[in-house]
């Protein structure tokens, strides 16, 4: 029978990160990293929600209120200390669908993310007998972990989350990290690990083009 993901529970702070967590976040190796917004038009659809989590479990959502997106901010300078962490090249920063949050980073708080590891697109690459890439299908496989995504659809960029909206932001970053090490080891195995940094090394120029409006631009 599926197992719960742990229950963690993570720190939260508003606008951006506490010096603190900054430094224990810049002390490891990789991070995982998630993001919610109001909807999936990156540009119109405002970020309301960071999350991270450490290998020692250490987990954070950072809420970007409505107030701190004033277009007279420069978006660099809305979360300076999130922004370091997530340009820091010691870190590696770790999505599920990077392509999506990357974008909604850059244009909402000026970050340029890097490096970046994807485990939706590690996926497409090892999992090459399924067409099911979702993190929850791919927590079920490897971690034997079930997601609940009960509160998927809700209004994130409420002030006040509820229990159940906690739990499901945290959720998807808790597990990132050993989803991550487990992809991996498929990938080096098959022969397609080089294959997968390539990869990743497109995917802020993919970001960037979602932004710019350009939709499959490589499509004959």
């Amino acid at each position: 029978m599926p197992q719960r993901p742990p229950d963690v529970v993570p720190q939260i702070v508003r606008g951006d990160l506490t010096e603190e967590l900054l430094q224990a976040y810049l002390a490891g190796p990789d991070l995982a990293v998630d993001t919610e917004t109001m909807g999936l038009e990156t540009r119109r659809d405002r970020l309301c929600l960071v999350q991270l989590c450490n290998r020692a479990m250490r987990s954070a959502i950072v809420q970007v209120p409505r107030e701190s997106l004033d277009p007279a901010r420069p978006p660099a300078t809305r979360a300076p200390r999130l922004k370091r962490l997530m340009e820091d090249p010691r870190v590696l920063k770790v999505f599920h669908f990077a392509r999506f949050d990357v974008a909604a980073l850059a244009h909402w708080l000026g970050i340029t993310t890097a490096p970046i590891y994807c485990t939706r697109t590690a996926s497409k690459l090892a999992r090459t007998y399924t067409d099911r890439h979702g993190l929850k299908d791919n927590l079920l496989e490897f971690l034997d972990v079930e997601l609940d995504k009960l509160a998927r659809h809700s209004d994130w960029s409420s002030p006040e989350l509820s229990d159940e909206q906690l739990r499901y932001a945290i959720s998807d970053v808790t597990l990132l990290l050993p989803l991550m090490d487990r992809l991996e080891q498929t990938l080096q195995r098959e022969g397609r690990a080089e294959l997968a940094r390539d990869c990743f090394a497109v995917i802020p120029t993919l970001a960037r083009l979602d932004l710019a409006g350009f939709v499959a631009l490589f499509e004959h």
